[in-house]
C-alpha cells in the first residue's frame, strides 16, 4: 500500500501549488490555535480550499470542541475534510456526523501514553480516520500539534492494529526518520509541517527528499512481502 503524504501548516496559494507539485495527497490548513506554527485566516483557507483540484484532499484543522462550532467553520472554508485536533466529547463527534454527513472527519489524537488506545472506541463510530500526533491537549496553554516532536511510535503501532479506521501518523517528521516511522507504524499516511520547511517556508527540496523517502521505503516493503 501507498503511504499517503499530507502537508500541513499550508499559509497561501502558492505554497498549496508546491506541495501539490512536490507529491503532496492532502494539504492541512491551521484555523486559529491556542498555540503552534501556521494558523491562517478563515479567508485564506477558503481562497485555498477553492483552488485545489481534486483528488488532493484539504484539511482543515479547527480547534472547535462543539459540533455546531465545527460544522459553521466548515461551511466558512469549504474543506474537503475537517481535522477535530481536540479531544472532543463523544456525542458532539456524533452529532457533527450527522450535522456534515458529506464532509471527511478525522479525529485527532494526542499520544502522551498508552491511554491513547482507550480513546478509539469514543470516536471510531463517527469519523472516517484517526491522526496521531504529539500534543499535550491538558498543559496551561494547550497543544493541539504543530510541536515538532516524535512521540512514542510504539503505541503508534498499537494504535494502529487496534482499530480499523485509517491512521494518519504526525509529529516531528522528516526525510531522516520517515523510513523507521513507516516501518514501525506502518501508517495509512503521515502529515508533517516543520520537517519539509526552511525559516518558516514551504521547501521544495527539502519536500522532495521526504517525498522520495517515503516512495523508497514503501517500494522496500512491497518487494519483502513479495518475496516472503
Amino acid at each position: 500500500m501507498r503511504t499517503r503524504i499530507k502537508v500541513c501548516c499550508i499559509a497561501s496559494p502558492d505554497e498549496a501549488s508546491i506541495a501539490i507539485g512536490g507529491g503532496a495527497d492532502a494539504l492541512g490548513l491551521v484555523a486559529r490555535m491556542p498555540s503552534g506554527p501556521g494558523p491562517i485566516a478563515d479567508a485564506m483557507i477558503a481562497e485555498i480550499t477553492a483552488l485545489v483540484p481534486p483528488p488532493v484532499a484539504t484539511f482543515l484543522l479547527t480547534s472547535e470542541t462543539t459540533a455546531e462550532a465545527i460544522s459553521a467553520h466548515i461551511r466558512a472554508t469549504n474543506p474537503s475534510t475537517v481535522q477535530v485536533v481536540s479531544h472532543i466529547d463523544r456525542a458532539e463527534s456524533q452529532k457533527l456526523a450527522a450535522l456534515e454527513p458529506h464532509v471527511r472527519r478525522v479525529q485527532v489524537i494526542h499520544v502522551e501514553g498508552p491511554e491513547a488506545l482507550d480513546l478509539i472506541p469514543a470516536y471510531a463510530p463517527h469519523v472516517h480516520a484517526f491522526l496521531l500526533d504529539s500534543g499535550r491537549p491538558n498543559a496551561p496553554v494547550a497543544e493541539l500539534g504543530g510541536t515538532g516532536r516524535a512521540h512514542d511510535w510504539a503505541i503508534s503501532a498499537a494504535f494502529v492494529r487496534a482499530t480499523e479506521r485509517p491512521v494518519f501518523l504526525a509529529g516531528g517528521l522528516s526525510a531522516a526518520n520517515v523510513a523507521d516511522a513507516i516501518k514501525q507504524v506502518r501508517p495509512y499516511g503521515l502529515d508533517l509541517c516543520s520537517g519539509v520547511r526552511t525559516a518558516g517556508q514551504l521547501d521544495p527540496e527539502k519536500l522532495a527528499a521526504f517525498v522520495l523517502a517515503v516512495e523508497q521505503t514503501d517500494a522496500e516493503l512491497a518487494s519483502a512481502t513479495l518475496v516472503a
